[in-house]
């Protein structure tokens, strides 16, 4: 009895010692599958068509073997119809891809000189192949997912190939690979600094890009996909014939044996083919109008939010099914812990406008397996900002927190109220509508921006050695120089940088949501003023494991450990009043020890703040920040417990003597003070509060507002 050919899964599945194929499009009159072996290229067709799939049989595929498409159908470009048959196409759903592009006419749909004809030279030879792999070969084990909580999820942001490309205790020949990043060496700096997850930069196939390689560049960070089930063949020391697949997966695993989460940056919101004068690579030749979003009434361009030239099209069933089918497949195949979706605001715009309820969050908050693993929003796209704008299942890179926590240690702006409102967990941004603090990802920098290293030695960009001229890269950052520009052996310039790398790093730490650290900030790494790296694949991004910052890699561990070991620094929800019925409390008080008063929050002349924390049954934390460029003498609230000792500081010489009543806390610095846990809570103290010490009344749209939260969260309850 025959094997019946099935139309799904879509693209190739092995089953019964043969091999389903299976092809959606809707505009397309024959698909040929181009088998590749020692004796050349065999075409065969797929004689079945069930709906919109084309589908059949083909024996000849098998592990290992390479493969393409060819599709068949109407060229008319200004009807968005991209058919050409000339072209050897990737399989949407390959889950392993060899090879790399070969730039030049034949790799386009289209002659350059005239755009609306098809170019009918032959790709085959210069592009790269799907790979046939078995799901099966590999030995999971015992493998299972941490499940790390929210609240103790710290996330490290990393490049899997420049985190151990110089590393000089993991094999030279593993450097730069998934499975240098599963070396023994590489978990044991994460294990030991204490991070919890790793969100890897792209590791979906990606497009070397021609602008960059007639320049001698080549695309370092990713954001280029074309393979959405296939891991990145460069990453491998396996090679790219499909070892790939199971060098990931031990990844993975070694990660998890560890404790870590893995968590993926994904780019869905576009492919690599670029606009209408783009290379037709995949997706463009199989069915342009079901994978990209055209222009309404001008059909052969593309509707753009991305920057890139082109937008994947999450109105049509066709492009959300190759997206959910790709998240389930890393979640159950390649065993990942979660995502961080890359202008995650292009995968709602399903009509044109951002929507909270549009086909994909529909589809992913309803989704058995999906909705049990971490999602990050990257909360906007070239066309809008969407921090705050995502469903409740979903946390987001808040960018506010970024910018506002900036401002407050290297810039001179009035921000007071609103990085308060940034330490506490943006209630501003997520209460209103019942989000928690760990809706928010805070994080003071990332991949695409200066270093911490950077943005405490620039004032300017130094991305020369990208070749456009320093015209590329973001122009205000809100960095220092602190007097010299870049590198110095002035002491005085090099300890004031190091005192604003501990505080943002401190403020970060001991905020209210998840944390993000970039990858390297804890050693010191610097990109030498390139606030832009996304084509130095090269020393400028590597990590320098021999030049490392020790000082303040103890730091760093020393916070997160802190921070994990304290419930107090990493609450669930917002934090209330003490006189509150809340596990969770906060004060806030001015350096004087007075409650706030209309206009403090908006005076430049204020730049100090004492934030007060506390969790039941566990110890208080006294926060004094002090960002103004004086010494500052705060009047300490009375300890809620035992008498207030130091925890850190970022002042050097700074010392305390119990009691405390008054502390100096010197500029640009701040001081942890820790009450230990005597059995009672914060407002079971004898001492009285200064009336508006937690109802903060005075503040300004934007800042923290206690009273109208609790009084929003009575109502609704």
């Amino acid at each position: 009895m025959s094997v019946p050919s099935r139309p799904y899964p879509l693209g190739v599945s092995l089953r019964d010692g043969t091999a389903n194929v299976a092809v959606y499009t809707e505009t397309a009159e024959a698909v040929e599958v181009s088998v590749f072996t020692d004796a050349g290229e065999e075409r065969i067709p797929l004689r079945y068509r069930t709906g919109y799939v084309f589908h059949d049989l083909v024996p000849q595929l098998t592990p290992g073997t390479k493969y393409g498409f060819r599709v068949h159908g109407p060229w008319r470009p200004e009807d968005g119809l991209r058919h050409n048959a000339h072209k050897l196409l990737l399989d949407p759903h390959a889950t392993a891809i060899s090879g790399e592009y070969t730039w030049g006419p034949a790799v386009f749909g289209h002659l350059h000189e005239e755009p609306e004809t098809m170019n009918e030279e032959d790709s085959a030879g210069l592009v790269p192949l799907s790979v046939v792999t078995d799901p099966t070969s590999f030995d999971w084990g015992d493998d299972h997912a941490p499940r790390t909580p929210a609240s103790e999820t710290v996330v490290y942001e990393v490049h899997v190939k420049g985190f151990t490309k110089q590393h000089p205790r993991i094999p030279e020949e593993l450097r730069g690979t998934y499975a240098g990043l599963a070396h023994p060496e590489a978990i044991k700096h994460l294990k030991d600094l204490g991070v919890t997850a790793v969100e890897l930069l792209p590791v979906h196939q990606f497009v070397q890009d021609s602008h960059l390689e007639e320049k001698g560049l080549r695309n370092y960070w990713g954001y280029n996909s074309i393979g959405f089930f296939a891991p990145q063949g460069d990453y491998a020391a396996a090679g790219d014939e499909g070892g790939q697949v199971d060098e990931f997966k031990a990844m993975v695993k070694a990660m998890h044996e560890a404790g870590l989460e893995v968590i993926l940056d994904v780019v869905y919101n576009h492919t690599a083919e670029g606009n209408h004068l783009g290379p037709t690579l995949s997706f463009k030749g199989i069915d342009n109008a079901a994978y990209y979003r055209l222009v309404d009434g001008d059909r052969g361009h593309y509707f753009d939010t991305t920057g890139t030239g082109n937008s994947v099209n999450v109105g049509h069933p066709a492009a959300l099914r190759l997206i959910m089918d790709s998240l389930r497949y890393w979640v159950t195949e390649m065993h990942v812990d979660g995502f961080r979706f890359d202008l995650a605001t292009t995968l709602t715009r399903q009509d044109g406008d951002p929507d909270k309820h549009s086909a994909f969050l529909t589809l992913v908050h309803q989704d058995a397996v999906l909705s049990k693993v971490k999602l990050i929003a990257e909360p906007w796209d070239v066309a809008g900002y969407q921090v705050g704008g995502f469903p409740p299942e979903w946390s987001e890179w808040n960018g506010r927190f970024r910018d506002d926590v900036r401002e407050f240690w290297n810039g001179e702006g009035t921000v007071l109220g609103t990085v308060t409102d940034r330490i506490l967990g943006s209630p501003d941004v997520y209460e209103a509508s019942r989000r928690s603090p760990l809706s928010s990802v805070n994080f003071i920098t990332a991949h695409d921006g200066f270093t911490l290293h950077d943005l405490t030695a620039y004032a300017e960009k130094h991305n020369d050695a990208n070749g456009e001229d320093n015209r590329d890269g973001e122009s205000h950052n809100t960095s220092n120089n602190y007097g010299v520009e870049g590198e110095t052996d002035d002491a005085e310039v090099l300890e004031l940088r190091e005192r604003q790398r501990r505080n943002m790093l401190g403020t970060l730490l001991l905020s209210a949501g998840i944390p993000m650290i970039l990858g390297g900030d804890e050693l010191g790494r610097t990109q030498q003023g390139n606030n832009n790296a996304y084509c130095q694949d090269n020393e400028i991004s590597w990590f320098d494991w021999e030049n490392v910052d020790e000082d303040l890699l103890a730091f760093t561990t020393r916070l997160i450990a802190l921070r994990q070991a304290e419930p107090a620094l990493r609450p669930d929800w917002f934090r209330q009043a003490p006189d509150r019925d809340s596990d969770a409390t906060v004060q806030l008080l001015r350096a004087d020890g007075q409650p706030f008063e209309d206009g403090d929050w908006a005076s430049p002349e204020v730049r100090a703040i004492q934030i007060h924390v506390g969790n039941t049954g566990c110890d208080s934390f006294a926060i004094l920040l002090n960002a103004a460029r004086n010494v500052v003498e705060f009047t300490v609230a009375p300890a809620p417990g035992e008498e207030w000792t130091l925890e850190v500081s970022t002042d050097t010489e700074q010392r305390v003597s119990a009691p405390v009543s008054t502390l100096l806390v010197r500029d640009l610095s701040f001081t942890l003070l820790r009450s230990k846990w005597v059995g009672v809570s914060l407002s079971d103290t004898d001492e009285p509060v200064p009336d508006g010490a937690y109802t903060v009344e005075a503040v300004p749209t934007g800042a923290i507002d206690l009273a109208a939260i609790e009084a929003e969260g009575e109502e609704q309850r």
